[in-house]
């Protein structure tokens, strides 16, 4: 075979994810859709020429675009497209970080019960199938109620309450991984376990993870959403996407636009992210072969 043709040959694999992932147009959609919202919320508050804190109490309930008020302004006078804007680096970096912290716990979980199995396997998820009982908001309300409301923790508590769905894709994915001919072969060799677990078995789940990942942001921001609205997480003047639906409650009537601008933000990034799980888990099947 040419030295051509091989680069070609390795490249195959990548190209024919990208062209599974290219044919869902909801998942391309997704992409840049999330990316807008990223670039947005980080970079779109330096483009305004008002602070997300400034009050400007004579503008109090000023409607969409009222001069230079986009979407308009809240009970304080408070620009609502900076409030969005910032709001969104609060939401969508708790929603990547709780993801994050989440799979790392999830993917040692479930690597340890799957390779090991036995009765480290039993214990550790039968604990995890203890903690899927109790449904996730109303956990995530306790753990909060017993905890000083703020950035750092509202992350470590979503995290603490997202990790266990990964834990069990993990572990269904090394078990069945473990019995397959390399990971005997590295056994044979005298690999040592954590090699074999974190070198081989984990790199060859590493599909049904990426799109677990993806999911478990959608999760986060919407746990976020749910205990911020509820006053539990980020706290004022400290804007997020959940919060801000909490002091519009009482305005949805005289400024629907206080609820409005936050929920289709949260709608999008939830919806966009679920979109685009769909598209990698297509695109990481090897079963599905395009010419």
């Amino acid at each position: 075979m040419s030295t051509a043709a091989a680069p070609a040959l390795e490249l195959a694999p990548g190209r024919a994810a990208w062209q599974r992932f290219a044919r869902h147009r909801l998942a391309l959609a997704g992409a840049v859709t999330i990316i807008i919202l990223v670039l947005g919320s980080a970079f779109g508050p330096y483009l305004l020429p008002f602070d997300d804190t400034y009050i400007d109490i004579m503008k109090r309930f000023a409607p969409p675009l009222s001069g230079a008020h986009i979407l308009g302004t809240d009970e304080l006078g408070r620009d609502v497209l900076a409030r969005l804007m910032m709001g969104g680096r609060v939401s969508l970096s708790i929603g990547i970080v709780a993801m994050v912290i989440a799979m790392a716990v999830g993917i040692l979980v479930g690597t340890f019960a799957g390779f090991y199995g036995g009765v480290l396997g039993a214990v550790l998820m039968r604990f995890v199938d203890a903690v899927l009982c109790f449904p996730t908001i109303f956990l995530l309300l306790a753990l909060a109620a017993l905890t000083e409301p703020g950035l750092v923790t509202t992350t470590l508590l979503i995290a603490a309450t997202a990790w266990m769905s990964v834990a069990r894709v993990v572990e269904a994915q090394v078990r069945s991984l473990r019995e397959r001919d390399f990971a005997i072969a590295a056994i044979a060799f005298g690999s040592s376990n954590l090699r074999i677990m974190f070198r081989e078995l984990i790199p060859n789940a590493i599909a049904p993870i990426v799109v677990a990942a993806t999911l478990n942001v959608a999760k986060s921001i919407l746990l976020e959403s749910y205990v911020s609205y509820l006053g539990y997480g980020i706290q004022p003047p400290a804007a997020s996407w959940g919060n801000m639906l909490n002091n519009a409650q009482i305005y949805l009537t005289s400024a629907p636009w206080l609820a409005i601008a936050p929920g289709i933000a949260i709608t999008l990034a939830v919806t966009s992210f679920n979109f685009l799980g769909d598209g990698l888990r297509d695109a990481l099947d090897p079963r599905m072969n395009i010419p």
